[in-house]
């Protein structure tokens, strides 16, 4: 996780990790007139899926699958969609009282556990099987997180995803003094940190806010991976050692201390990054394609977007891609046919179909990248697709430690409200982290 529409934070402390991938996630087309599982044979094995989502996704994902189910007669895909508030507690009771339907959307945060309790089917076998039609080499960058385990077994794929880029509102920066964009320092190879900086002091001097950091692990550790520092090394927390690392934090810290970097906890309630953005308020916000379709609204919002900017001396290097997964109940009645449908909905037709007019997405697999090309918007929107391919999902080590994601979100939390000793916060995640990874392991 890891961006539904319409974009919104629950409060302008914690972002809500869903809010970044369910738009990855759930991004559908209509897809033309279908027939209604009523009109197929009468024999045909009764596949049940479920996913979170608003009224407009909900009806997209409806047509979606009666599309598949009007090709062929031999699966009848039924969705049941479940409220985006209360979701994962809901599936998670369905789990544990056996009453869960065959096939289902988790985010990152909750991969672990349902791995970890064993309610979610090995799929391995059948992704590199010959009916798959979604094999593991077929998906881009390194999406797997928490669904591929130690072993190399794979527990899910990723729906779509997300790569995070920096949106950047034109008007504002070139009112700000800014003479040269983003977009045209990246082509020029001298889009970095000291070019970045340049601009935040610059608006932020001109009276506008200059970037939002989020609370959420692809916002925070985008910014150590394109200083070239790690997170995690063997297994173990290793940021708070890591002289790359701990620049990159501490160049966070100072740039929050100076304000011209909002902490999104430290906002008013109800004034968030997207929101602030669209106003002309902000310069820079970091968002995927699910950005899109609410800024192509606003016909007086002139953005593009810009890969992080890099301080390693290098064009571009690896950012966080907010990703949602697609599982299999461990239980499920007919895993084969279940796996028809599963396959059909992540192969390179089914993204396509989904993701076609939807616009808020980025596939995560090989093959139909027009679907992203092919639009008007932003002007560089090849941009996502770069950042897919060099980019990384959820890391492992955190998301896949039940309950440890949120543990660490809310040290840094405290350390970017309150601030303190850089090295001794981060000393402090390190142990924390390092015990639950030592503890699941065990």
């Amino acid at each position: 996780m890891a961006q539904r529409i319409p974009i919104s934070t629950p409060r302008s402390g914690r972002l809500n990790r869903r809010h970044f991938v369910a738009g990855s996630a759930l991004a559908a087309a209509a897809i033309g007139s279908a027939r209604t599982p009523s009109a197929l044979a009468q024999d045909a094995v009764e596949v049940t899926w479920t996913s979170w989502g608003n009224t407009g996704e909900v009806a997209n994902l409806k047509n979606f699958t009666d599309e598949y189910n009007a090709a062929q007669a031999a699966v009848v895909a039924k969705y049941n969609p479940i409220p985006t508030d209360g979701y994962d507690a809901k599936l998670l009771t369905q789990l544990s009282g056996g009453t869960a339907p065959d096939l289902f959307y988790a985010g990152d945060g909750q991969v672990s556990t349902y791995v970890k309790n064993a309610v979610v089917a090995d799929l391995t076998d059948l992704l590199a099987g010959p009916t798959s039609k979604s094999k593991p080499d077929q998906f881009a960058g390194d999406l797997w997180g928490p669904a591929r385990t130690a072993d190399e077994r794979l527990f899910g794929v990723p729906v779509d995803c997300n790569p995070l880029v920096l949106w950047y509102n034109r008007k504002l920066l070139q009112e700000a003094g800014v003479t040269e964009l983003p977009a045209d320092m990246y082509e020029a190879g001298t889009w970095n940190w000291e070019a970045f900086q340049a601009m935040l002091d610059a608006v932020t001097e001109a009276g506008k806010r200059g970037f939002v950091l989020g609370d959420w692990w692809a916002l925070r550790y985008s910014w150590v991976t394109n200083n070239g520092g790690a997170i995690y090394d063997g297994g173990q927390f290793v940021a708070n050692q890591d002289p790359k690392s701990m620049e990159a934090f501490q160049w966070l810290a100072d740039n929050i201390a100076a304000e011209k970097i909002a902490f999104s906890g430290s906002l008013p309630e109800g004034q968030g990054d997207d929101a602030m953005f669209m106003s002309g308020q902000l310069g820079f916000v970091s968002m995927g394609r699910w950005g899109l379709p609410l800024f192509r609204q606003n016909k007086n919002l002139d953005c593009d977007i810009v890969p992080y900017p890099t301080n390693t001396g290098n064009k571009i290097e690896p950012s966080g891609v907010a990703v949602a997964y697609w599982m299999m109940n461990a239980k499920a009645a007919n895993p084969e046919q279940a796996f028809d449908f599963y396959t059909h909905f992540v192969s390179p037709e089914g993204q396509q179909g989904r993701l076609d007019t939807g616009g808020n997405a980025v596939p995560s697999i090989v093959g139909v990248e027009e679907v992203v090309t092919a639009d008007d918007l932003p002007d560089h929107r090849q941009y996502f697709l770069d950042a897919r391919d060099v980019g990384y999902g959820p890391l492992a080590e955190e998301a896949g430690t039940p309950g440890l994601s949120d543990k660490i979100n809310d040290a840094f939390s405290k350390l970017w409200l309150d601030g303190g000793d850089l090295q001794a916060a981060l000393d402090g995640i390190a142990t924390a982290a390092n015990d639950a990874i030592k503890a699941n392991a065990g």
